[in-house]
């Protein structure tokens, strides 16, 4: 049985994790939090919170 550390190392858990992330980020956005401010909270590149929100508003 997996540990909950081991768990946390999968490739499955890794993707729904940053999947998670990608999908709070057009909610900070409508409450007024910054592209900084995103990155920062949910851990990721200033780069990646730019081309997430590009590639949502292209949907």
């Amino acid at each position: 049985m997996l540990e909950l550390t081991e768990w946390q190392q999968t490739r499955f858990y890794q993707e729904v994790k940053e999947e998670t992330k990608l999908k709070m980020i057009p909610k900070l956005l409508s409450v007024g939090v910054t592209l900084e401010q995103i990155a920062c909270v949910l851990e990721l590149d200033i780069e990646v919170v730019k081309q997430a929100i590009k590639q949502q508003s292209s949907k």
